[in-house]
């Protein structure tokens, strides 16, 4: 039937009804065209608001991550600075404990004095026969009964009048031996002396040689000590010739006296250099070896010789 009324069906007639449904569909065009138009806006919006808040949430943790980071950093440097303090003041106690263990190290070291020590800070004083018999009461005290020590007893009369340190060693004798130009030509026996002086070493023994000069006129002297003189060449000039006077130190005078080198028969005057003080203020008696050698020579016969009235001590 379509087919027979041809086109004019279209055109002719009643097209109210296509007119009406074509107009509803171009209406509907549009308005489905805005709706998607609203959707694709809205869908955009909610697209940059996620994005929005996606960059803020990162800017926000990152945010949050730094001010850890500053929060880390901040209370690192505060322990290490504690740490620094710490150690500031451990390095200051051990400095203070330094300080004060060197401070009681001085003051232990200013306690204990030497005898120069002792002796710079007292007075020089001359020597009495009193010092001598108490340097030999100590040292055999240790060794002797009672009543040998009573034995060894030195006596004021074995003593000469002691230097009170204005005297040389020629004025000092001079006063001593008034007579010594008649003994030294009474002198006759070898191996013996009749002036014997002791000191504490080989300089001063030749000091004091120099120092005889005035006094011993023609009397012959002999140096007796260690250096540089062997023994038996000292024992071969004193057996040799007549020897008046005899210079020495005690450990080269013992040795001779066990040797018997050299005898005491002919001794007259045995004087000690009691008084004189080397470089570091130490006299004959304060150096122990020297102050060993001399009890020691002591005890080889002199004691008992002096208390006998054979000779007499001088201290110089």
């Amino acid at each position: 039937m379509a087919d027979d009324l041809g086109d004019e069906w279209w055109t002719q007639g009643d097209n109210s009804d296509v007119d009406e449904v074509t107009r509803t569909l171009t209406e509907e065009q549009p308005i489905k065209s805005t709706s998607k138009k609203r959707k694709g806006k809205k869908q955009i919006q909610e697209e940059d608001t996620q994005h929005l808040t996606e960059e803020q949430s990162v800017k926000s943790a990152s945010k949050k991550r730094k001010g850890e980071k500053q929060t880390q950093d901040s209370a690192k440097k505060k322990k290490s600075k504690k740490i620094v303090t710490k150690e500031c003041f451990i390095t200051q106690e051990r400095s203070e404990e330094k300080g004060d263990e060197s401070k009681k190290n001085k003051k232990r070291r200013k306690k204990k004095k030497t005898i120069t020590d002792v002796l710079t800070s007292s007075e020089p004083a001359p020597g009495s026969p009193a010092d001598l018999m108490n340097l030999l009461k100590n040292h055999f005290s240790q060794s002797r009964s009672v009543i040998e020590q009573e034995e060894l007893t030195l006596k004021d009369s074995c003593f000469l009048s002691s230097n009170d340190l204005t005297h040389s060693l020629s004025s000092y004798l001079k006063e001593v031996c008034p007579k010594w130009a008649k003994i030294q030509k009474q002198h006759t026996q070898t191996q013996s002396v009749v002036l014997l002086i002791v000191c504490g070493s080989a300089l001063r023994t030749i000091d004091l040689i120099k120092q005889l000069m005035t006094f011993k006129g023609q009397a012959k002297v002999q140096k007796l000590f260690a250096k540089h003189i062997k023994m038996d060449e000292q024992i071969k000039s004193l057996s040799k010739g007549v020897t008046h006077i005899a210079v020495g130190t005690p450990g080269r005078i013992c040795a001779l006296l066990e040797k018997e080198g050299l005898t005491v028969q002919g001794l007259r005057y045995l004087i000690l250099d009691w008084n004189y003080r080397d470089q570091k203020h130490r006299r004959m008696v304060d150096i122990p070896e020297v102050k060993g050698d001399l009890l020691k020579m002591m005890d080889h016969g002199l004691i008992q010789s002096c208390i006998e009235g054979t000779f007499k001590i001088g201290l110089f």
